[in-house]
Parts: C-alpha cells; sequence; structure tokens
C-alpha cells in the first residue's frame, strides 16, 4: 500500500515539528508540565496561531481539516515532544459539538484559541464502558440541572468549557437516553478535586450538585461514540511519535555505548531485540494508519479500526517501552534522561479510552455482532 500525506498536511506537520523542537524543548515541557496550572497558555497560544487546533475540525465549523490523517500529523508531532497542552480533550468535546450542531460561537473561539474544551464522560464505575453513565440531567422550567460525578478530566482545569454527558431523567423520575450538556468553568455547585497527572500535566475529578448546563442533544450517545473514536486516533499516533523517538534514542545509545572495547550495539542479541521493537513499531504505524482512514467511514468499520488501533498501541507501546528501558540499563529509569519519560507516557497511552484489554473484548464483540 502506497501512503503519503497531501502537501497541506505535510507541511503543517514539518512546521509543527520544527516549532516544538525549537521552542518546547524537554526542559520546557518539565516546567510546563510541573507548573501549578499544568500547561501553558503561552503555548496554547502559539499552537492555535499556526493553526494546530483549526486543523482538528472541518469547514462546517470554521476550521481546515478535521479528518484522521489531520488528527495523525498533529498528535504524531505532540508525541515526539511530549506536548501537555490539553489538545486531547478540546478535540473530543469539540467534536461531539461540531456533530451535534448549534454550537458554532463556541467552536469559532476554539479555533481562535480564545477557548479551551474538557470531555468530562467517564465516571468511577465505569472501567471504560461508555454507557455506564449515572450521572443525571434533571429537567427543571426550561432548562436542566445536573447531579453526579466524573473521573479523571484531564486538563480540567485550564477549560473555559466543559461537555458533561448524562443520563437524561424524565418527569417521573426514570432514566432514558445520554445527553450532552455544556457548563461553564466556575458554574455554581461544579467543583473539582485537581491533581498531578503521573505522566505530566493535571487532570481533575468533576463533582456536580444540582449544576445549571445547557442542553446540547439529549441524543448523545452515538456523538460520545465518535468522539471517543477521534480520541483513540489521537492517542495512537501520539503513541507513534513516541515509539519513533525511543527507537531513536536508543540505536544512538546502543551505537556509543562501549563493553568490551566495543559499541554494545554489535551484540547480536541486543540487535535481534531492536529488530523485534522495529518491527512492532511498523505494525503500530499500520493500525494508527487503517485507524485514521476508517474515522469518517460507516460505524462498524470505524469502531473496528480504532479498537484495533487501540490494542496495537497497548501492546507494541509496553514492549517498546520496556525494551528503550532494558537495552539503556539502569540509566534507562533516570529523571534526567528523557526516555523515562517517553516511556511513562507511552504506558499511560495504553490506559486512556480503553486498555488493550478491553479494545481486543470490544474488537471480538463488534466482529460477532455484524
Amino acid at each position: 500500500m502506497h501512503f503519503q500525506h497531501s502537501d497541506d498536511r505535510r507541511m503543517l506537520s514539518e512546521t509543527l515539528g520544527r516549532y516544538l523542537g525549537q521552542r518546547y524543548p524537554i526542559e520546557a515541557r518539565h516546567q510546563i508540565a510541573e507548573s501549578q496550572r499544568g500547561w501553558s497558555p503561552e503555548q496554547w497560544a502559539a499552537l492555535s496561531e499556526l493553526g494546530v487546533v483549526g486543523a482538528l475540525f472541518d469547514e462546517r465549523v470554521g476550521g481546515f481539516g478535521g479528518a484522521g490523517f489531520d488528527i495523525a500529523i498533529i498528535f504524531e508531532q505532540l508525541g515526539r515532544a511530549l506536548v501537555v497542552e490539553p489538545l486531547l480533550g478540546t478535540l473530543m468535546a469539540g467534536r461531539a459539538l461540531a456533530l451535534a450542531g448549534g454550537s458554532d460561537d463556541v467552536l469559532a473561539r476554539v479555533i481562535a484559541g480564545n477557548c479551551i474544551l474538557a470531555l468530562a464522560h467517564e465516571e468511577p464505575q465505569s472501567r471504560y464502558d461508555l454507557w455506564d453513565v449515572q450521572c443525571r440531567a434533571v429537567p427543571e422550567g426550561a432548562g436542566w440541572r445536573l447531579r453526579g460525578s466524573k473521573a479523571l478530566v484531564c486538563q480540567i482545569e485550564a477549560a473555559d468549557h466543559i461537555l458533561v454527558s448524562a443520563r437524561i431523567t424524565g418527569e417521573a423520575g426514570d432514566a432514558a437516553g445520554i445527553g450532552l450538556f455544556l457548563v461553564a468553568a466556575g458554574t455554581p455547585g461544579a467543583s473539582v478535586r485537581s491533581y498531578p497527572l503521573v505522566d505530566g500535566g493535571r487532570g481533575g475529578d468533576f463533582t456536580l450538585e444540582d449544576v445549571k448546563a445547557t442542553l446540547i442533544t439529549e441524543n448523545g450517545a452515538s456523538l460520545i461514540e465518535e468522539a471517543a473514536a477521534a480520541g483513540i486516533v489521537a492517542l495512537s499516533w501520539e503513541a507513534v511519535g513516541i515509539m519513533d523517538v525511543l527507537k531513536r534514542d536508543t540505536l544512538e545509545y546502543l551505537r556509543t555505548r562501549k563493553q568490551f572495547g566495543a559499541p554494545i550495539g554489535k551484540f547480536q542479541a541486543l540487535q535481534h531485540r531492536m529488530a523485534t521493537a522495529a518491527l512492532e513499531i511498523e505494525q503500530a504505524r499500520s493500525a494508527g494508519i487503517n485507524a485514521a482512514a476508517a474515522l469518517d467511514s460507516a460505524r462498524a468499520e470505524r469502531e473496528r479500526s480504532v479498537s484495533a488501533a487501540k490494542f496495537t498501541i497497548g501492546r507494541v507501546g509496553t514492549l517498546v517501552a520496556e525494551e528503550a528501558i532494558q537495552l539503556h540499563g539502569g540509566i534507562g529509569m533516570t529523571w534526567e534522561l528523557p526516555l523515562s519519560h517517553y516511556a511513562k507516557r507511552l504506558i499511560m497511552i495504553g490506559h486512556q479510552l480503553g486498555d488493550e484489554d478491553h479494545h481486543l473484548e470490544r474488537f471480538i464483540a463488534l466482529g460477532e455482532a455484524a
């Protein structure tokens, strides 16, 4: 299969890569990730000016991308630099808003770099199940009130608006479908318990106690699934970018580290291990390509492709992280070596939006249902 990005995508990828190489070195990344905010407004503004945010959305809402490969080229570069700015949450929440329609003013501000979004969907008991939603939406006059809690919302403190999923409650108190609601940051009754994340940046648990919210749609289940698919494509390509860096740095170490008077890269056993890792990375890249290509396809093809990619990324990511650390020896675990931070982020990607066991089971179930 011949695969090549368009000139526009290639230009954006190269421009973003150069910018991050010059303005987002690992030292700057550590400073941002460990700061009180956990992200940088200055970096966000610069990324927006480069067109990074706009490329995540299609022309219908004022963007100039939005396809699977637009997401892929951006997140591959973000992975190479371990960027912690809230682009994943903005992508997922923004995609759901775009699919629902009626939020063009919010999306215009997002694309201009003046608004950040977060998606609050996962709950303490849900464990990757997209339909396990216990947060309730209760009608009140012409509006709605939300009651419940959401778990581990990445960069929620950065968000100006949070898109919240909630089970619609009828007048008789019975639960119906899953709706999507927009909550402005700082709305009375909404509280965040924030904490630093192990792989950089910040997250938080979101508690809603009779919080006034704006209804986006009462039929949000399919939109959540589509937003999650876009998020998996993004994570898959972030992981590919990270794995490429780990492979590059490990090969360089094997060429320069000497033992018994020779570079350790000349030892056949280590060559075999690196060859295996390199082949597995290409398998992960192929799965990412397949998922990006299927993002705008029919549901069955899209969901099987993203689950296949997430399973592959989880499996290969663990292998590559472990091999990179082991081939470096003891220094592979040290804070000072960037490799340890790349490995940590790669392992955590394996658990976001479903781990490999979850997606293997889901892939099988989707195939049986077809």
